[in-house]
């Protein structure tokens, strides 16, 4: 019985620290916009979740605009010191997304793609939150926008005639599943608890008949 409960703490520590892990570095991927996908979005092409969501929240004045430009800066200095080794001004940080004029952009585009949307902020609040506390947000966001690739892609729906406007993935977003699945905290003490034990055969008494004969 000890033994089994020392091999259930071993295996939660290290559950622990995988789920851990693998919430840091979905949080690098989302918040440092490594490319995931290539897909049509109402500021042009996107290629991160925080690029939807951003357009999105601009668009519809849900946060205020620091708060946005918050969430893209981070991304902007890793591109711009990757590209042509410069730090782009927060002043000129929605031009550098084609963010200026999006108010004004078609919300069409936007609602022919409601999982990759949806999928987007998910996996945004999810990497926040997951730094915290690893949850099953940032999973089920990858999986919706997953779902809404797959759908445009393979389906073809919406259609698409532009074949520079393709749906595209990229291995990256390999690594962003992975992670987000293993982000989930699973509690191995509650899975041995709920186990059902084996019973133990128990040999049977002899009977006083059976030791008077």
């Amino acid at each position: 019985m000890e033994n089994t409960s020392t091999a259930v703490t071993s295996s939660k520590g290290k559950w622990s620290d995988l789920s851990k892990y693998a919430s840091r570095i979905y949080f690098v991927l989302i918040i440092f916009q490594v490319p995931l996908f290539r897909v049509q979005c109402r500021s042009g092409m996107c290629t991160t979740p925080i690029h939807v969501t951003s357009s999105q929240l601009i668009s519809s004045e849900i946060f205020p605009l620091p708060v946005v430009k918050s969430l893209l800066y981070p991304g902007a200095v890793v591109n711009g010191l990757i590209t042509n080794m410069t730090i782009p001004s927060w002043n000129n940080l929605l031009s550098v997304y084609n963010l200026t004029h999006i108010k004004e952009a078609s919300s069409i585009t936007d609602l022919q793609r409601l999982e990759v949307l949806a999928g987007s902020y998910f996996s945004v609040a999810g990497s926040l939150i997951g730094i915290l506390k690893p949850g099953k947000m940032s999973i089920f966001g990858t999986l919706l926008v997953v779902w809404g690739l797959v759908k445009e892609g393979i389906l073809g729906k919406p259609v698409n005639t532009e074949p520079v406007k393709a749906v595209f993935v990229y291995p990256t977003m390999l690594v962003a599943v992975l992670c987000a699945l293993l982000s989930v905290k699973y509690d191995i003490k509650r899975v041995a608890r709920n186990t059902p034990t084996q019973p133990v055969a128990k040999p049977l008494k002899s009977s006083s008949k059976s030791k008077m004969k």
